[in-house]
């Protein structure tokens, strides 16, 4: 028998999703799903559910918000990176506040995007968390 094997040299990224405004939930959703190399595998409310989630899911990346109920999104990084999943973590703020994107950076996100330009930053955010880069932006405050 002949068999075929399937090698993917860009295999998809797999993304949860952490915010407490559901809207905003599925407008990250529906955004990153255009892209043909994401896969979408979970939503969490709050920051609790966000670690239970990537404990249990295992996702390449969690794009989440540092605004968060119960657990933020700093407290949240730092028990992911405490209990060493695999997971690395992209932070979204509303702010484009160089004293929060540090703040993330220290309690061991990969990314820091300001929620005004998820549209252009985003992408390139999860690509980089996914390979374990550091991904600050292009936007004033941030460098790559």
């Amino acid at each position: 028998m002949n068999y075929q094997v399937s090698i993917h040299e860009n295999p998809m990224i797999r993304v949860l999703i952490a915010d407490n405004h559901s809207l905003v939930r599925q407008c990250i959703r529906i955004f990153l799903q255009k892209a043909d190399d994401i896969e979408i595998v979970g939503e969490a409310w709050d920051g609790q559910k966000a670690v239970e989630l990537a404990e249990c899911l295992a996702p390449d990346v969690l794009v989440m918000d540092i605004a968060l109920p119960q657990v933020n999104g700093l407290q949240a990084t730092e028990q992911i990176c405490r209990q060493g999943l695999n997971t690395h973590v992209v932070i979204l703020s509303l702010y484009n506040d160089e004293i929060q994107q540090w703040q993330a950076l220290r309690h061991g996100a990969n990314g820091f995007v300001p929620k005004d330009l998820i549209a252009a930053e985003l992408l390139s955010a999860v690509r980089a968390a996914h390979h374990g880069r550091i991904y600050r932006g292009c936007y004033p405050g941030g460098a790559k």
